[in-house]
């Protein structure tokens, strides 16, 4: 409980205290009222736990209890906990993925009280919209990112290469090629190769979106029988069979950062959060050199960028709802975000939330590819991700339960399409054969 952390210096006060509030229970006084906080282990929500003597302030009659857990046993515990209704949180970390889902089964309550002064309407369009179902937000966005491209102007000056702002797939192609020097380890793109729904399929979905391709017609027929998903995969493979480093089909996120930062990627497209990575001189050797664009796309008015958060939601479970929302209230709202900047320096600041911090100065100077995430997060509609009709939610990820098994599975048949274990035309017959067989036995296809 909060109480211990703060006064685990002073033995002598924290027994005086503790003697103090057992006398008070038993004298039938209200004790505090405990939120328990289920979380993931990264370093904004680490940092959001240290700072929160500051909602103690505000608080007094609310203790917190955190359980922090690495992001896959998170996801295991929270989506256990809820569809089981085992109520053992008051406060859930769940990323975009989940909330549409979760809040059509009723999982989830509506934040409605989150206070005068939260400004909902500060919220980023494209965030909010994907936490929001009936009118109603049923999730506060701690953090959102997109994804962009990240380049090398040192070398695109050496090609006499100038990267525009909106750069067409076909453009990020020719000059791929034209940086690309084998012989001394430079390749002129790096991509996610690494099967998985959250691996290659966030990065190759945002892709086909912009190529005109979709996972699902209107009445949830798989769609990797038509042109635009050959089109998207063929561009892929052969862009980087051409350009691309040795071993691909095992690349993800990390894997493509450390390749970055060494020298060795002429671009990257991939999460706007690894902006700050690759620009910081402690840990990249290219960190003067770093150009952003925003993802590419066909001409077919959809970039090829996803987009994502990591919120705070209430389950329809607890038991302490009011509370709940206070704490949410707190940690997505623009006074956090000051106090983070006050303590730690605005780079720190939770980015991709609020349309307020990108209008901020100080932010502004602090983080110069502020624009380039803003622009690239205001490109995505997770509910129109397509350039055709859809009936799903989500841009890097289709918002039904079974797109998590679904999605690995055919990121398999493509990483395999890759690594040049099986061609194309296989991967995108597998990919279509075996997601319709799932979709017909959950009872989308009639």
């Amino acid at each position: 409980m909060l109480t211990l952390i703060f006064w685990e210096e002073d033995m002598t006060l924290r027994t005086l205290l503790l003697g103090a509030c057992s006398a008070l229970a038993f004298a039938g006084m209200a004790s505090a009222e405990t939120l328990t906080i289920a979380t993931v282990n990264n370093g904004d929500m680490i940092r959001m736990q240290k700072l929160t003597d500051d909602f103690k302030k505000s608080n007094p009659d609310i203790d917190l209890e955190w359980v922090t857990l690495e992001e896959n046993v998170l996801r295991q515990k929270v989506t256990t906990d809820i569809a089981t209704k085992g109520g053992q949180y008051d406060v859930l970390t769940i990323g975009t993925y989940e909330v549409p889902i979760w809040a059509k089964q009723g999982w989830l309550m509506p934040l409605d009280n989150l206070g005068a002064d939260y400004d909902a309407d500060d919220l980023l369009p494209a965030i909010r919209s994907g936490l929001t179902a009936d009118g109603k937000l049923y999730a506060a966005p701690f953090y959102g990112e997109s994804s962009m491209v990240m380049y090398r102007k040192d070398l695109f000056d050496a090609a006499g290469l100038k990267m525009p702002d909106a750069p067409t797939w076909d453009f990020i192609a020719d000059a791929a090629k034209k940086i690309t020097n084998k012989d001394k380890e430079i390749y002129g793109i790096c991509l996610r190769g690494k099967a998985g729904w959250g691996e290659n399929m966030a990065f190759l979905t945002a892709m086909s979106n912009s190529f005109g391709a979709r996972w699902f017609d209107e009445k949830w027929a798989p769609q990797f029988d038509q042109p635009e998903w050959k089109d998207t995969l063929n561009f892929y493979v052969n862009l980087m069979k051409e350009a691309g480093p040795p071993g691909a089909s095992s690349n993800g996120f990390n894997e493509n950062l450390a390749l970055f930062q060494t020298g060795k990627c002429g671009m990257w497209i991939d999460a706007t959060v690894a902006a700050s990575f690759v620009s910081n001189p402690k840990e990249s050797q290219v960190a003067d050199k770093v150009g952003f664009a925003l993802a590419p796309d066909k001409g077919l008015g959809k970039r090829g960028n996803w987009l994502w958060a990591w919120n705070l939601a209430i389950p329809a479970g607890s038991q302490k709802v009011e509370a709940a929302e206070k704490f949410v209230a707190w940690a997505t709202s623009k006074h956090y975000t000051e106090l983070v900047a006050e303590k730690e320096g605005w780079l720190n600041a939770p980015p991709g939330t609020r349309s307020s911090l990108y209008a901020n100065a100080d932010y502004q100077k602090a983080a110069p590819f502020a624009k380039m995430t803003l622009d690239s997060i205001n490109s995505a509609d997770p509910t129109k991700p397509t350039v055709k009709p859809v009936p799903y939610v989500g841009v890097q990820f289709v918002a039904i339960p079974e797109f998590q098994g679904i999605g690995t599975a055919v990121g398999q048949q493509f990483s395999a399409a890759l690594a040049g274990q099986i061609s194309v035309d296989q991967a995108l017959q597998s990919a279509q054969q075996l997601t319709t067989r799932e979709m017909t036995k959950a009872g989308y296809i009639k």
